[in-house]
């Protein structure tokens, strides 16, 4: 709620639904999944997205407004979570079988940390980790740069001793695109992009969007200016409250 570049965006309307819900509607469909939890800021100013997310039917955890780390690791510990995997509330079409291909990576690899953008290889907004509790509660002692524990998996992702697998993109031009939320532009082109959706699709997978998106190139021309800003800022850590 308290993002920079677009305040309150998460609670934005996409199609008639906020863009929290998209998210945790799809994460559901996670099919190696367990739970879906949304782990939300503590503070009254978070009211309206905990209401929202308990529609949908997630666990509701409340925590630390800045130190993403614990807030994480509360959850995962009140859940009794073995592995957890962390997608942004800004990725209202993220997708379920890409969320599944890395917890399998994970597991298949036998490795601490999995992703899917290490190096760039899939449009963002299909971002998502998956690391195991142990990892996390390294993590929670380990890491004792502030604005890092804002971030979740920074610490993660930049240690040596941590085991790391990435899953390898669908290649093209397509890493490229923005499928998130994080300025008014991106927003512009979910609604446009949205209106295209089949009647009887009303949630596409990643093939489907790429599919549209192919037929409708005028479409990225919405967010354009963010895009070549994302290849080079991606690598380094957001300073951005998702």
């Amino acid at each position: 709620m308290k993002s920079t570049r677009l305040p309150g965006k998460v609670m934005m309307d996409l199609g008639g639904k906020s863009v929290l819900s998209h998210v945790l509607e799809r994460c559901l469909r996670i099919k190696n999944a367990d739970v879906v939890c949304c782990a939300l800021p503590e503070g009254s100013e978070n009211d309206k997205a905990a209401e929202a997310a308990q529609k949908t039917g997630v666990k509701i955890f409340r925590g630390s407004e800045n130190d993403l780390v614990d807030r994480y690791h509360r959850a995962a510990t009140d859940l009794q979570a073995d592995v957890i995997m962390r997608v942004t509330s800004d990725c209202p079409l993220i997708d379920p079988q890409v969320c599944a291909d890395v917890i399998d990576l994970r597991q298949c690899e036998g490795v601490d940390y999995a992703c899917n953008n290490m190096p760039l290889a899939w449009p963002h907004g299909l971002d998502c980790e998956a690391f195991t509790y142990n990892l996390l509660e390294k993590s929670l002692t380990e890491e004792k740069r502030t604005w890092a524990r804002e971030h979740v998996s920074v610490w993660m992702r930049e240690n040596d001793n941590v085991s790391r697998a990435s899953l390898p993109g669908p290649g093209s031009d397509i890493v490229c695109q923005r499928w998130t939320v994080d300025y008014q532009e991106d927003l512009e082109f979910m609604r446009c992009l949205m209106e295209k959706f089949p009647a009887d699709n009303p949630s596409p997978n990643f093939e489907e969007i790429a599919a549209i998106i192919s037929t409708h190139p005028e479409l990225l021309k919405i967010n354009k200016k963010y895009t070549e800003d994302h290849r080079k800022t991606e690598e380094q850590p957001k300073h951005e409250r998702i």
